[in-house]
């Protein structure tokens, strides 16, 4: 026999029921309509059973089964939120002095928090306007010599790999090959312009996104001796006049045709340039040179790989790793390797040997956010601590609300509210900061204002929104989260009070911790700067002292020599190819000997016969140089100790290595002098470079002039004025010896400004939550102070009993931040610096003492202030 048929209620009507009818009622209601509806149809038939179930639904639609619109519990919330802030404002301007505290706090904090962020949105903007950003990836090399690493990791490799990269790899789209050198005078009829820039492939202009405005990307750098402008440099030569097909004069003896003009270099490029060359020429102008595609020469070539979009890494890495064992043939006791790193990772990752441009570096933005942690930590502490001072007051708040029907959520959101409002108050002050400080920031280094803009813009406003929303959830967690537990009972009891005066509570604990980074960027900060003061103060071996440097060029330096010979200021001149101990080196490769299979890289400078002399160099045996003439044959050399050592030549006996004949750069080259070992390199590296002075050649780097006067700005105009003479293309440049020694060690010097800045800013924040602690403490125990008064206690007495406390508190902070801050100097920091100063117990003290003076003073004042008031006065109101 079939089944029956199922008979249901209208669907339209059942929906009905749903929307209005409130959940928790809804399984029950519907149930019994349902049951209803089943009788019905049994006794009363189908029609009339849906009539019924009808009617039923409408008669069930009544206020307390009715559920409230969504709009509505929206209208509460935005209520509730209203009746929030409310409350915070009234509370905030109850207590003036805490809610100053943790604004200005908060708002210090947050300044350096904009500042992070203004510098990672900078940071990660770099090299985005590129269309294929996130497939771009550049070959890194490392430089290996008979088993020893040498230089880091390098962002260059050799043209040989690049030229095999580009021909023989497959699983890329296409490889970007840039060669440094290309530069100088360009000449356009009468206007001449220095440029500066790289030869370039032809598929320069597919990897990277540099649109073209006048020219074919795709065949401009195709041609030997074609260029690409960029519209700036157009313009220079030019005017307003078309550049594409022009011809123009590079160094006087070399002929080019522009082919392109493009638009000008964004402002976040790694890769910068006034124009670039076709690279196809110096298969013509480097025909002769054996060194353009020999496998060890990587110093010079930058190479970009455009991946596809679901790249094989692991196979290309492994075709690198087959191309390096093939390649390590062709060179005696060298290993070189390769790797990809992508573009993406440029700006933020530490700079490496030979890279294009600066790079902030993943050590310093790790630093700053270290640092920007401290304050902004050192903030919430703020807030934390006097949140929970006061919860004396604030739990007969919490008490009465929850009497009256506030659960946990109305408690936590009530002070989290509070805490946002707090910290979106700091934000208008923050910004008023930000904007005060960021020249101050740029200043700090010129590489830093290089590299940054840190401008607002409205991104970066929504970001700095969103951090302070983010730093007022995080201050008013832990209140909110404690008050909302305050039990009711504990509060009509009285026992919250034994809960927050305890001997080591949690508002202690944070109070040392705050100290403890205080006191931890003092010392550092202490430290770093005596280190810095060491090395500007270093004996490097020779003099420095008042020495003028002066860059040539590419000029010609003897026009320029005879009329500085006339100015009296001047007493001696000689020329050089670089300016020693500020972190320039030029190398060669010089063989043993003894063995001529040893060999190993030597520092280098090319000097003139005066150049020692002027310098006070000390010759341990033979003699300078001597006059040359231009066409001269190089066969001497001048030595230091440690070469004598290194290769273990003459016994390292100075006078019996003279006339002994090393061959250097290919080059036999007969032992003249033996000099003093000196500092080579900056103050802060290794000491012991084998160093070899050459003859210079006609077209040295620098000139170096032996001064005496009392207005140096006086002098550096004249020469100025008679540098204009002879060159009006390129700007003067010169600067003293010392002043370039300070500028190699600016990113230190930076460091330490913005360490002893930070450190500032957390001492003060420090000290308003301090200042705020004893403020509360001092009118806790007010009726206590009045009632000792009263019985002979005397100021100092009452000094002592309101500040023995929190002077404890600083000793425990400061037995733990010296040991850690010592400990992290001496076994990690110091050991990576060549001839650092030791560690003297004035640095590691003198924060401490400052910190407790600041705290004596705070504490002595509000202390004087109770004392000096009339006691029954005091008892009387109490």
């Amino acid at each position: 026999m079939p089944n029956a048929k199922q008979h249901t209620p209208p669907r339209w009507v059942t929906g009905l029921l749903e929307w209005y009818c409130k959940p928790e009622l809804l399984e029950d209601l519907q149930g019994d309509l349902h049951e209803y509806f089943e009788r019905n149809i049994k006794s009363k038939g189908v029609a009339r059973a849906k009539l019924i179930y009808i009617i039923d639904v409408f008669k069930f639609f009544r206020l307390y089964t009715i559920r409230k619109p969504k709009f509505l519990n929206l209208l509460i919330q935005w209520i509730m939120l209203g009746s929030y802030i409310k409350t915070s404002g009234r509370n905030m301007v109850r207590n003036k002095l805490f809610s100053a505290i943790n604004i200005f706090g908060l708002a210090i904090s947050m300044s350096v928090g904009l500042m992070l962020i203004s510098i990672l949105v900078d940071t990660y903007s770099y090299d985005r306007f590129h269309t294929h950003y996130n497939r771009i990836y550049r070959v890194l090399s490392e430089y290996e010599y008979l088993g020893t690493k040498y230089y880091g990791e390098l962002a260059t490799t050799s043209l040989k790999a690049a030229k095999s990269i580009q021909e023989s790899f497959t699983g890329h789209e296409g490889v970007a090959i840039l060669t440094g050198g290309f530069g100088g005078d360009v000449k356009h009829n009468e206007n001449t312009v220095p440029l500066n820039g790289y030869w370039a492939n032809e598929s320069f202009f597919h990897v990277f996104t540099f649109p073209l405005l006048q020219g074919n990307a795709a065949t401009a750098l195709k041609e030997p001796f074609s260029v690409v402008i960029t519209e700036t440099s157009a313009k220079k030569l030019f005017g307003n006049k078309k550049a594409l097909g022009e011809t123009i004069m590079l160094n006087q003896h070399k002929e080019y045709t522009i082919t392109g003009v493009m638009k000008d270099i964004p402002q976040f490029s790694h890769v910068t340039f006034d124009w670039l060359g076709s690279l196809s020429t110096r298969e013509i102008t480097e025909k002769e040179n054996i060194n353009e595609l020999a496998w060890d020469n990587i110093w010079n070539t930058w190479v970009y790989v455009l991946m596809p979009e679901q790249p094989d890494l692991t196979t290309f890495q492994t075709n690198l790793d087959k191309l390096s064992t093939k390649e390590d043939a062709t060179v005696n006791n060298t290993h070189i390797t390769m790797k990809l790193d992508p573009l993406s990772q440029v700006m933020i990752a530490d700079n490496l040997g030979n890279q294009i441009g600066h790079s902030l570096g993943r050590t310093l933005l790790l630093a700053f956010l270290g640092l920007a942690l401290v304050v902004i930590l050192s903030a919430c502490f703020n807030y934390t601590n006097l949140s929970i001072a006061r919860a004396l007051r604030r739990s007969k708040e919490v008490g009465i609300r929850k009497v009256i029907g506030a659960v946990k959520g109305n408690v936590m959101g009530q002070f989290m509210t509070e805490a946002v409002v707090i910290s979106l108050l700091a934000l208008l002050l923050a910004l008023v900061l930000f904007v005060f400080l960021r020249p101050y920031f740029l200043g700090l280094n010129p590489d830093v204002q290089e590299l940054l803009r840190l401008e607002l813009s409205p991104t970066l406003v929504f970001y700095f929104v969103l951090f302070a929303l983010a730093i007022g959830l995080a201050a008013g967690f832990f209140p909110a989260l404690y008050f909302s537990k305050i039990s009711t009972v504990q509060v009509l009891k009285g026992s919250v009070a034994g809960k927050i005066t305890g001997k080591f509570t949690t508002r202690k604990a944070l109070v040392v911790f705050q100290y403890c980074l205080s006191l931890i960027l003092i010392t550092a900060t202490l430290i770093m700067h005596k280190q810095y003061s060491h090395f500007m103060n270093f004996d490097l071996g020779f003099n420095t002292k008042d020495i003028l440097n002066i860059r040539l060029q590419g000029n010609n330096p003897d026009r320029l020599v005879k009329e500085l010979t006339d100015l009296p200021e001047v007493k001696s001149i000689s020329k050089s190819s670089l300016v020693t101990s500020t972190g320039n080196r030029w190398g060669a490769n010089m063989k043993n000997p003894n063995n001529p299979d040893d060999s190993a890289a030597v520092s280098m400078n090319f000097i003139d016969e005066n150049y020692l002399q002027l310098h006070q160099h000390q010759l341990l045996a033979g003699r300078s140089f001597n006059f040359k003439p231009k066409d001269a044959i190089e066969n001497e050399v001048i030595v230091n100790q440690q070469v004598l050592k290194r290769f273990n030549i003459a016994d390292r006996i100075p006078n019996k290595a003279i006339g002994q004949v090393v061959k250097l750069d290919g080059k036999e080259l007969t032992i003249i002098g033996v000099m003093r070992d000196f500092q080579y390199g900056r103050a802060n590296s290794k000491s012991g470079d084998e160093v070899v002075m050459r003859y210079i050649d006609d077209k040295p780097d620098y000139l170096n002039l032996k001064i005496s006067t009392t207005d140096v700005d006086a002098l550096d105009a004249k020469i100025e004025a008679l540098w204009k003479k002879f060159d009006n293309v390129h700007p003067y440049e010169a600067k003293l010896y010392e002043d370039q020694i300070q500028e190699s060690f600016k990113g230190l010097d930076a460091s330490m400004k913005l360490a002893g800045f930070i450190a500032f800013l957390a001492i003060v924040i420090a000290s308003l939550g301090m200042l705020g602690m004893v403020v509360f403490t001092t009118e806790t125990r007010v009726k206590e102070v009045s009632i000792r008064k009263v019985l002979g206690a005397s100021d100092v007495r009452l000094l002592y009993l309101l500040g023995k406390g929190f002077f404890l508190l600083l000793a425990t902070a400061a037995l733990i931040a010296l040991p850690v801050t010592y400990l992290f100097f001496d076994k990690v920091m110091l050991p990576a610096l060549a001839n650092h100063a030791p560690i003297a117990l004035n640095e590691m003290t003198l924060g401490v003492l400052a910190v407790m003076l600041i705290a004596l003073l705070m504490i002595g004042v509000q202390t004087m202030k109770i004392a000096r008031a009339n006691p029954a006065t005091i008892l009387k109101t109490e």
